[in-house]
């Protein structure tokens, strides 16, 4: 009987990895942006329920505080969800993921570019919406597609 249960991967692939990592740089940059946009959406989704690192809801822009049903507290509390999410879906599948996450980012950078005081953070986010792209090109590569399941009477 033969299991096809998923393991976790062994020192060897994970050494293999790691030696791919260091000779293909492209193969290094796809692992380094698909950790940082793991990583980084789920710390600062996190994040938005504690306010460590900052007082998130000071970066919505008032004319959208203005619009929301809601506080600009509880918009972030949502924000923090769907970070977190988004994090979790580039560790699955940066392939597509990464794309969600640029489209991400131009919100954000609509929202800090429509009011004063944020330009060098919308900027600073301008690069991270470039990484992503990067990110999605690269797992594009290395990144297997997913292929809808056929059949087997239809083969």
């Amino acid at each position: 009987m033969t299991s096809t249960a998923v393991h976790p991967p062994t020192a060897h692939h994970v050494n293999g990895l790691v030696d791919r990592a260091r000779t293909d740089p492209a193969y290094g940059a796809f692992w380094l942006l698909r950790i940082g946009f793991t990583v980084l959406p789920i710390v600062f989704g996190i994040d938005k329920f504690s306010n460590v690192l900052t007082h998130w809801d000071h970066y919505l822009a008032p004319w959208m505080v203005d619009i929301l049903p809601m506080s600009a507290y509880q918009a972030m509390l949502a924000v923090g969800v769907i970070e977190i999410i988004t994090g979790v879906a580039v560790a699955i599948k940066p392939r597509y993921a990464a794309y969600i996450v640029a489209a991400w980012l131009v919100g954000i950078m609509i929202n800090l570019f429509s009011y004063p005081g944020f330009y060098d953070v919308a900027l600073r986010d301008f690069g991270l919406f470039l990484a992503a792209l990067t990110l999605a090109r690269l797992a594009s590569v290395y990144d297997p597609a997913w292929h809808r399941r056929t059949s087997a009477k239809h083969a």
